[in-house]
């Protein structure tokens, strides 16, 4: 009897140690990754990341800090870093991590870049925001398009508005909906959603050129022109129609008012349609995207990335490496930016399974990268330093929210505060 007790007792625990042996079942460390998506349709896209590398063997440590533009991220990270206790990984934008990486706490990534052919894979444009004195030190996850107008059709369709595809089309439009009864255009009135909408007039205004020559290059010829001037103009028309949601500044309030109609429009980024879906709302029925008026042949990029913190257990190092190689992959370049409602950042994934918007938007980024109609975010770090994308925000946002401000005055204000922020 004792020995047909051992026995089981044998064949039960080795079946648990087959069962441990399974790659899922691998203990290869953990990751606590750092990042500020916390809406419904970005928690998907965060799980997608989280069930990749959790069967592999990696233990996940979510680290969500809320605040879409990440500020809130950024401050927590600053104390983590200094505390001596960095995180595995961060979400980091390309000044931060040209400012992370100088002050030498980030990993090179070339060792993987390479393996995994990075070079031929990635925009030149994009991969150069990655790198550090010619180094990997951020690996990308996607492409997001920022100059997006989200329309509710039913609402379009009770004003009897057409969809805009410019600014005067747009406030024909606006009129329409307002005598409908409508609000026209929802905001969270925080620093980079008011700079979303700037930055998106000022791209068709000025042009793929100009725009980089203003905000990347601060050419004071682009910054006080006529066009410029037209920007704040214009800018200052489109706050005669924002709307505000009552609760909350979030992004993802906003886009609730347009989803369940009680608002016509939105300005935002791309990751805005997973929340329309996840709604269960159908695009053209109930919903349509379509560039921000005027730019229906440039694209406002951003790009989700993360760098690796050096870290002292090796356990914890090789689950980096995992974590790293994994958002690379094929299979979640395609599943993460399914749920993200970005667009891979791999040319390469073809997009059988994406909805007519991230097709559109791929089609628009090789067109546009080929006519220097390619131009990168200021409201997410993609354009400027930190110091200068404050410098903006501030210039902005005091136009933005002052009524009855001078045009005139705005551009002096903007090329000051742009080259005193160099």
């Amino acid at each position: 009897m004792i020995n047909l007790r051992l026995s089981s007792i044998c064949c039960y625990l080795t079946g648990w140690l087959w069962l441990f042996s399974l790659p899922g079942w691998a203990d290869n460390g953990e990751v606590e990754v750092l990042h500020w998506w916390t809406s419904t349709g970005e928690t998907n896209a965060v799980h997608v990341l989280q069930q990749q590398v959790e069967q592999q063997g990696v233990h996940w440590k979510n680290f969500a800090v809320i605040g879409g533009g990440g500020e809130s991220a950024m401050n927590v990270l600053e104390a983590r870093v200094i505390s001596g206790n960095p995180p595995t990984a961060a979400q980091l934008k390309s000044s931060e991590i040209r400012d992370w990486a100088a002050l030498g706490f980030l990993n090179n990534l070339d060792p993987i870049a390479k393996t995994q052919h990075w070079d031929q894979l990635l925009p030149p444009t994009i991969a150069n925001l990655l790198k550090y004195q010619g180094h990997y030190v951020a690996v990308p996850a996607n492409i997001h398009r920022e100059n997006w107008l989200w329309v509710n059709t039913h609402i379009f369709k009770a004003a009897g508005a057409k969809i805009p595809t410019t600014w005067d089309e747009f406030f024909t439009a606006a009129q329409k909906i307002k005598a409908a009864g409508y609000p026209v255009l929802v905001n969270g009135n925080q620093d980079w959603q008011n700079t979303t909408i700037f930055e998106s007039i000022a791209l068709g205004i000025l042009g793929g050129k100009d725009y980089i020559r203003a905000f990347v290059q601060h050419d004071a010829t682009v910054l006080t022109s006529d066009k410029m001037l037209k920007v704040f103009e214009i800018f200052q028309k489109v706050h005669q129609f924002v709307e505000l949601p009552p609760q909350s500044d979030d992004w993802n309030q906003a886009t609730n008012l347009v989803i369940h109609d009680k608002a016509a429009m939105q300005i935002m980024g791309d990751w805005a349609k997973s929340e329309f879906f996840i709604a269960g709302k159908q695009l053209d029925q109930d919903f349509d995207c379509v560039p921000v008026p005027e730019t229906q042949h440039a694209f406002l990029f951003d790009t989700d990335s993360f760098s690796m913190f050096h870290l002292d257990n090796k356990a914890n190092q090789k689950a980096q490496k995992i974590l790293t190689r994994t958002i690379m992959d094929p299979e979640f370049q395609k599943r993460f930016n399914l749920a993200k409602g970005s667009i891979p950042i791999r040319n390469d994934i073809p997009l059988d399974a994406f909805d007519r918007c991230a097709v559109a938007s791929r089609r628009a980024f090789n067109q546009a990268r080929k006519t220097g109609q390619l131009a990168p975010s200021i409201a997410h770090g993609m354009a400027t330093t930190m110091p200068e994308q404050k410098a903006l925000f501030d210039v902005v946002n005091h136009f933005f929210n002052t009524p009855n401000a001078d045009p005139k005055q705005a551009i002096l204000r903007l090329n000051r505060a742009t080259q005193a922020a160099q």
